[in-house]
């Protein structure tokens, strides 16, 4: 009975003891917000969705088996990434809710390694002219063998992933095409 006891307060003290890992705050890229200025027109942001994992929220990915890196609100990280583009074309000044052309995303993969140290992310944009062009990033992080540290790096890691991501995009050969 007292081996029981225990066992129940330390699984108790244990669960109070998770933390989130929260990404930090999207931060512009200059180089993006360059590359976006050449554009010459205005581009609307529609809806980002992205695929059902099994066992994984939209908004959340487990990190070993200590506690879920999650983005800043809460949001899916579809929405992370939405909002990420909006901000980089509201800075080149080429964002405007009533463009002609709008682009929409789908985020077709989400994951990472704190073994390998790396975040795995692809995207598909698709143009409300039909086109669409899909672009993947690998982006490598120095992990660690300590779970605490390893999931704070990675939760470190995803924003700018994500520049690197709309990096590919927006410097992409294919990018124009979506525009016209």
């Amino acid at each position: 009975m007292k081996r029981m006891l225990i066992a129940v307060f330390s699984v108790a003290v244990l669960a109070g003891c998770t933390s989130t890992y929260a990404v930090h705050r999207y931060s512009i890229s200059a180089d993006n917000v360059v590359a976006l200025k050449s554009i010459g027109h205005e581009i609307s942001v529609g809806a980002f969705t992205q695929a059902q994992v099994p066992n994984q929220s939209p908004g959340e990915i487990m990190c070993r088996a200590v506690a879920p890196i999650k983005t800043p609100d809460g949001e899916p990280f579809a929405a992370f990434i939405r909002n990420a583009l909006i901000s980089e074309l509201k800075l080149a000044g080429v964002y405007a809710d009533t463009a002609p052309i709008s682009l929409s995303g789908h985020l077709d993969s989400i994951d990472f390694s704190t073994v390998k140290g790396a975040w795995d992310i692809q995207l598909t944009i698709t143009s409300s002219n039909g086109k669409s062009m899909t672009q993947a990033v690998h982006y490598s992080f120095t992990s660690s063998y300590y779970g605490e540290t390893a999931c704070n790096q990675a939760a470190q890691a995803f924003m700018p992933s994500v520049q690197d991501l709309l990096a590919k995009v927006v410097r992409s050969p294919d990018f124009p095409s979506l525009l016209k």
